[in-house]
């Protein structure tokens, strides 16, 4: 039998505010962790971006506030991008609700944030580093917390964040409900969950290893020297909507995206080190199609909401298998049809046999016709057609994709 929404004890309001946003049906993470929700427990969830996860933490928090108040319930987000679409959702969630959405967040100035807290919150969605700026100030104290949400932990362990983690949970309540979600459970941070949960309920929503069926992928290798040549090969060859090109660096992210402008293809970079106002205008600029090209490090891999990319190109390799499946899971999404290419050199094939480990099938190597390859001993690798079969009954043609029509 399908369960709804109004079958949980939610709140009217906050049922009303999701069903409003066109939302009919739980997703699996979010059946299994509401009830838990609501029922007080601790509770340890392992979910990929994508599957429901803030609706699953957000719509029980908010019925249970009740109405507004103090600071009660805080939740801590690696990165600035999913800070901001994480307090987004609440006030979504929220809007016939009577409670108070606030972020704290780096990169921006200290005086909105400021005021924003001073006029009082019920929710507040943080950064590690901001938070601990305001508590260090005595702007923001934790005395009131009664829920901590603790979201994409290995992405904070990734970014070395967990000893800010730690300062601010030690600043909590003991007598807290906790929530913790990551996508992965590396053993580096059980340590973590057997300090931070008392007794949690455990909720593993399977782990996706592979690409979507909407998305078709492939390998090209090629030499070093030639790679930008053949991504803007790629680029020429294609009829794309949009396409975010990865980078293994932020310095390489630059460059990439400086020698694309320089050749007028419409572009933006978004990492790290880029200002906040620098990544919205890059983001906003990419979904408007202001910019047909975004070129990003790990940053934008997970948990960014863009809709209708055509095409995803690793220029480097990922260094962690699973975040390929991250990576090029930014196309096709909603049943879209999406295409993934990754660029690797002979330095880069052992971390492509770990990816292809990873998700148990090999990736069809393929190589762009009309292209003047140097010689690489990848050539020698396997046999490397010029297009070569793809799933789905789609093929490469000679590069090939190109050959569909983006709208």
């Amino acid at each position: 039998m399908t369960m709804d929404f109004q079958h949980f004890g939610l709140h009217e309001a906050v049922v009303h505010g999701v069903q409003s946003m066109g939302y009919s049906e739980p997703t699996p993470i979010q059946s299994r962790s509401i009830p838990i929700v609501l029922g007080g427990g601790d509770l340890m969830g392992s979910a990929q971006t994508g599957t429901g996860k803030t609706a699953a933490f957000a719509l029980p928090l908010l019925s249970k506030l009740g109405k507004h108040g103090k600071l009660r319930c805080l939740v801590l987000e690696p990165t600035r991008e999913l800070a901001s679409q994480v307090e987004e959702a609440f006030k979504d969630y929220a809007r016939f609700f009577d409670v108070e959405i606030g972020m704290v967040q780096g990169g921006v100035g200290f005086g909105s944030q400021k005021a924003m807290i001073e006029r009082g919150v019920d929710v507040l969605v943080a950064t590690p580093g901001r938070l601990l700026d305001f508590m260090q100030e005595g702007i923001i104290n934790l005395d009131n917390i009664e829920y901590l949400v603790l979201d994409e932990v290995d992405r904070m362990l990734d970014m070395g964040f967990l000893p800010q983690v730690r300062r601010i949970v030690e600043r909590c309540p003991k007598a807290r409900q906790t929530l913790f979600f990551s996508a992965t459970l590396p053993p580096e941070i059980e340590s973590l969950t057997k300090w931070v949960l008392k007794d949690p309920e455990v909720i593993s929503i399977g782990e996706r290893r592979s690409p979507a069926e909407t998305v078709t992928h492939a390998l090209y290798p090629v030499a070093r020297d030639q790679k930008f040549d053949l991504l803007l090969a790629l680029l020429e060859k294609t009829q794309y909507h949009s396409v975010i090109v990865f980078t293994a660096t932020k310095m390489m992210a630059d460059r990439v995206a400086a020698r694309l402008e320089e050749l007028k293809h419409p572009v933006a970079a978004m990492h790290a080190d880029r200002s906040q106002k620098e990544r919205v205008e890059a983001l906003e600029g990419f979904k408007s199609g202001k910019f047909e090209v975004l070129v990003a490090t790990d940053v934008a891999a997970r948990g960014l909401d863009i809709a209708s990319v055509s095409h995803v190109i690793n220029y480097d390799v990922p260094g962690h298998p699973e975040d390929y499946v991250h990576r090029i899971g930014r196309t096709g999404r909603a049943q879209q049809e999406g295409d993934a290419f990754t660029l690797f050199t002979a330095e880069e094939l052992d971390q492509v046999r770990a990816i292809e480990r990873y998700i148990s099938t090999s990736i069809p190597r393929c190589k762009l016709e009309g292209f003047a390859y140097l010689y690489t001993t990848l050539f020698n690798e396997s046999s490397i057609p010029q297009g070569g079969a793809a799933r789905g009954g789609r093929t490469l043609k000679g590069y090939s994709f190109s050959a569909r029509k983006r709208k």
